[in-house]
Formats: structure tokens, C-alpha cells, sequence
């Protein structure tokens, strides 16, 4: 695995960790609203402290989670997540990882249709400047494999010009978070239709 303080590169083994639906929203969770023990996570997702803790052990063997040396007592075990960014690069792994690449980006999936849904359930409560900030929008476009790649490439570019949801960031006061998914999805079916 590689990494650096802030991302980390599965490799197969982290991989494998996150190939599991709740493990992607414990690691989440733990990114998005910052160290928590079990217990508060299990509240949190609706699962019990014993499969919470669990899950977390499977993480933490992975290196994707940690303890919080600057939390806790002998009774509780908090958690933070290791790295505040996963990163997925499908041609630095074994083809015979392909089954744990496919159920980890199911896992992600899963976690970006709860996201999009709490997301629209709540913006009618949601203050009138941030349902007119809101925005889901589809582009088909027609492009290469490398165009695809220079396409993502200058998306993130563009959102790592703007400030990450961390401590460390001083925001304006009228900040708030912000999640912003990314997707370059091939649409092979629709070519060949076309050819038929």
C-alpha cells in the first residue's frame, strides 16, 4: 500500500478490507465527522458496537484506520480514520483482484446512492442559498480512454483548488460541507447499439 499522510493507494490487501459496504461508511463517517469509538459509529451507521468494532479491526489491520492517541480511556477505544483521501488504481493491481475491485467500487456505489438520497430528502429543509448552490448534472459525451483520463485528471485539479473538509482549514464563517463525487462512466452498451 502505498501512502502519504493525507492518501492512501490500495493495494490488494486494504483492498480486500474495503471490499464491504459498512466498512466504506465507517471509514466515511470517520473522514466526514472526524474520531469516534464504536459505539458512536454504530449509532451513527444503525449497526451494533460488536459488528462496529469488528469492522474497525479489519480496517486498522488494513491501515486505513487508527487509534486516537489524544482520545479515550481504558474503557473506550477511539478511532480516526489514517488518511483523508483513498485513492483506486485499477492498473497497479493484480488482475486476480478483480472481484475485490468490483465489490469495493459496489460498496462505493452503494455509499454515493445513500449520499444523493439524504441529500435530496433533506433540501427542502435546507437554507435557500444552499438549494440554489446544489447541483446534479449529466454530460454524454463521446471521447477516447485517454481523453476520459485527461478529463478526470483536470476535474480533481479543479476541486483540489478548493478547501478539504479538515481542522486544519480555516473557512469562512458561512462555509459548510460540501460533497462533491466525481464520475467518468463508460457506456459501452449504448456503442454497440449504435453499430447494430
Amino acid at each position: 500500500m502505498s501512502t502519504d499522510q493525507s492518501r492512501v493507494v490500495l493495494d490488494a490487501s486494504s483492498l480486500k478490507a474495503l471490499a464491504h459496504p459498512l466498512r466504506v461508511s465507517l471509514l466515511g463517517s470517520l473522514r466526514r465527522y472526524g474520531p469516534a469509538t464504536a459505539t458512536q459509529l454504530g449509532e451513527r451507521l444503525g449497526m451494533s458496537s460488536g459488528s462496529a468494532s469488528y469492522h474497525l479491526r479489519q480496517l486498522e489491520k488494513a491501515g486505513l484506520v487508527t487509534d486516537d492517541a489524544t482520545r479515550g480511556n481504558a474503557r473506550d477505544r477511539w478511532w480516526r480514520a489514517a488518511h483523508r483521501v483513498t485513492e483506486l488504481r485499477g492498473e497497479d493491481l493484480d488482475p486476480a483482484d478483480a472481484d475485490a475491485v468490483d465489490e469495493y467500487l459496489r460498496s462505493i456505489a452503494a455509499s454515493y446512492t445513500l449520499l444523493l438520497q439524504q441529500t435530496v430528502n433533506e433540501r427542502t429543509t435546507m437554507a435557500p442559498e444552499w438549494r440554489d448552490a446544489m447541483d446534479m448534472s449529466d454530460y454524454l459525451l463521446r471521447l477516447t480512454p485517454d481523453e476520459a483520463k485527461t478529463l478526470a485528471v483536470r476535474l480533481h485539479a479543479v476541486v483540489r483548488e478548493f478547501r478539504y473538509d479538515v481542522p486544519e482549514n480555516r473557512a469562512p464563517e458561512d462555509a459548510d460541507r460540501v460533497s462533491v463525487v466525481l464520475q467518468i462512466l463508460p457506456q459501452p452498451d449504448s456503442a454497440v447499439a449504435e453499430e447494430s
